[in-house]
Formats: structure tokens, C-alpha cells, sequence
């Protein structure tokens, strides 16, 4: 076990808060929908929370949201008939409290909407396990008036990710995929990227990490494309994609504020284009991060923004946990003669954590709490 001078050496301190929240009581939706201050319709949601919390075991927070978002309902036997449906369906109590949570108005109608949404779920070969987790993250489709647009997209998707348990696991991730005309926006957007010279592997890749990328307008894509190539951008490179959904998360307005930063940090612009091209994700790193990184780094003896710019992976790394750690362990065991051959920054920073405590911190327990103890103290 690692001593606890050596865990402070390498910073594994997080901070904790704690934050209090007055808990919601069943009184509180009394003083809610009594007080003199309520309307004289108060009492309906009020009745309807009430029910929701006897019948279903809905939590206060839960039963008041639905019922004020029900007002107009004049019979609670229609919430019960369908959430007795959902759970018929498969749905479990957390099941269809997300949903209630996320879309309380899907309590109002079955016939015209829930069950015509079931059966083209069912029809396209989903279970009802199948069907529960994908509509209890975004129950938004159970109460759409038009499902004509469902099935085909569902299809759609089988088509690029080849499976009924790859659109499942997309779905969970994104429902914006059964909201959108997939064959006028998504599919040519991947033909697009294909002409480009982007694999269907790297593509696959990224519909499912960045499922709303492929959502953008194709007029959109294409300028993403265009701004990709005048940076100087090898379409081949698997930086490309990365580029181009790194350009699509950003406004102009945020892009010009980078540019600015770098630019009073030191980089050139020959030098910011160069860092761009080797780790776009650089651009999604905070103002405040990249600058404390930055600034940290060129404090340093033997770095300087070279280092950076040929590195700009750095700019990712947590500097608490990991630049700050690594690079006083590195500077001590340099100043002491330990290490017998020399050590490129770039390998020490990228090197997994494990690897970097059996090789520079494991064998040198002693040389660095005598050295920690110089530093901070007894």
C-alpha cells in the first residue's frame, strides 16, 4: 500500500461537498394546494397527487408533478388503466416512474397513442424488456400524435448497425434518432463522410459516441468538411472525423475565444493549426484548463511551448492528479541521480497509472518521502 506521504506526492484527493435538500413531505403538497394563496381549482391536482401516492406508490415529488401536469384529466381511472398496461408490458416501478418523471402527460391517453406505439415496437421483433428500457428514456414517443416515422427509422438504424440490440443500445443512448427523417438527414450524411474517405468502421464508432453529430444538417456537415480542409486536414487521418465533430460542437463565437487564448498564451497561429490537427479535442478543453496547463508547464525548468504543441495531449491531462504528481516525482528523482535513463516528459504524462507507480514511485518509496518530508514537513 501506498504510504500517505506518497498519496499526497501524487495528488488522489478529491474534493467532497455535501449538498442538503429539504425533503419533500406528503404535508408539503397540502400547504401546496391549500394555502390561501392557490387557485380555487387547487384541489383537483391536489386529489390527483393523493391518488398517485396511495395507488402507485408514487414519491410526493413524483405524484404532485404528474397531477399538475394533469389538471385537465376528470377520471384518474385512465392513469390507472395505463400504467397497469405498462407494467403488463414489461415496465417495472423505476420504468415508469422515469418515464411519469420525464413526460407526466403520457398518463392520459392509451388507445390512440401508447398501444399503436407498442405494437410497431412489437411488430419490429422488440421484447417488451426491449421496448421498457428504450421508451422509459425518452417517453416523448409514447405520446407523439404521428408514429409514421417510427418504424422506418427503426429500420433505418438496423441497416447501419446491423442489429435489433444495436439500435436498443443506440436508443438508450439518443431518441433524437426517432425524431428526425433519418433518410433526409442522417443517411446522407454518412454516404457523405464515406465519399470523404472515412471508414464505416470509424463511422460506426461515432454513431455511437456522438449519435447527435450525424443529426446536423448535410448542408451543415458539408461546411464542417470544408472549414476541416482549409485547416490543412488529410481526410485519410483518423483526426478528420474528429475534427469535424469537434467543429460541429462549437458556435464561431466560441472557436474565435480559443483562438484568442492561444494566441495570448503564446501560440502562433501556424502553432494553433499544427495543435489542432494533431488532437482537435484540444478545442473542447475549458479556457480556464488550458490556460492553467499551460502556464504551469512553461513555469517549469527544460519546457517550453514547444513542448506543448508537440504534445497537446497535456492539455487534456487533469493537472492536479496528473501533470503537477507525476512531474514533482519526476523532477526528484532526476535531482537525485535515480533514474538511470533519460525520461521524455511526453511518456511520463501518457503512461497508464499503474505502470507509473510500479516503475517511478513503487522502487523509490524512501527517496521520495525523505524528499516529501523536506518539502512539506514532518
Amino acid at each position: 500500500m501506498t504510504p500517505p506521504i506518497i498519496r499526497s506526492l501524487i495528488s488522489f484527493s478529491l474534493n467532497k461537498s455535501s449538498h442538503f435538500q429539504k425533503p419533500f413531505s406528503y404535508y408539503s403538497i397540502s400547504v401546496v394546494f391549500f394555502s390561501s394563496s392557490t387557485t380555487t381549482h387547487a384541489s383537483k391536482p391536489s386529489l390527483l397527487a393523493d391518488h398517485f401516492i396511495k395507488k402507485h406508490n408514487f414519491s410526493p415529488e413524483l405524484a404532485l408533478k404528474a397531477a399538475s401536469s394533469l389538471v385537465y384529466l376528470r377520471d384518474p381511472g385512465k392513469c390507472d388503466n395505463i400504467i397497469s398496461f405498462l407494467k403488463e408490458s414489461g415496465f417495472s416501478k423505476s420504468h415508469i416512474e422515469e418515464a411519469v418523471k420525464r413526460r407526466p402527460t403520457l398518463l392520459s391517453t392509451l388507445e390512440t397513442t401508447i398501444k399503436p406505439k407498442f405494437k410497431i415496437f412489437q411488430d419490429l421483433g422488440f421484447s417488451n424488456g426491449d421496448i421498457a428500457d428504450i421508451l422509459s428514456t425518452d417517453p416523448w414517443i409514447l405520446t407523439r400524435s404521428g408514429d409514421d416515422r417510427i418504424a422506418p427509422s427503426i429500420s433505418v438504424l438496423k441497416s447501419v448497425v446491423g442489429s435489433n440490440a444495436c439500435v436498443i443500445k443506440l436508443l438508450k443512448i439518443s431518441a433524437w434518432f426517432l425524431k428526425t427523417d433519418l433518410q433526409k438527414i442522417m443517411m446522407p450524411n454518412i454516404e457523405f463522410m464515406r465519399n470523404c474517405g472515412i471508414s464505416s468502421s470509424q463511422i460506426l464508432r461515432y454513431v455511437f459516441s456522438f449519435p447527435i453529430f450525424f443529426l446536423h444538417k448535410p448542408e451543415s456537415i458539408k461546411q464542417f468538411v470544408k472549414r476541416a480542409d482549409d485547416m490543412g486536414f488529410d481526410r485519410k487521418s483518423n483526426m478528420f472525423l474528429v475534427a469535424l465533430r469537434m467543429l460541429s460542437s462549437m458556435s464561431e463565437e466560441n472557436w474565435e475565444l480559443k483562438l484568442k487564448l492561444f494566441r495570448r498564451l503564446g501560440f502562433s497561429e501556424d502553432d494553433i493549426m499544427f495543435t489542432f490537427r494533431k488532437t482537435p479535442q484540444v478545442f473542447s478543453v475549458s479556457e480556464r484548463k488550458i490556460k492553467e496547463v499551460t502556464e504551469f508547464l512553461l513555469s517549469r525548468k527544460n519546457i517550453d511551448i514547444s513542448f506543448i504543441i508537440n504534445n497537446p495531449k497535456v492539455l487534456i491531462c487533469s493537472l492536479e492528479r496528473r501533470l503537477k504528481p507525476r512531474l514533482l516525482v519526476f523532477e526528484i528523482l532526476e535531482s537525485k541521480n535515480l533514474l538511470s535513463r533519460k525520461v521524455s516528459l511526453s511518456t511520463l504524462f501518457k503512461m497508464p497509472e499503474k505502470r507509473f507507480q510500479e516503475k517511478y514511485v513503487g522502487p523509490y518509496l524512501k527517496e521520495l518521502e525523505k524528499a516529501s518530508m523536506a518539502i512539506v514537513g514532518p
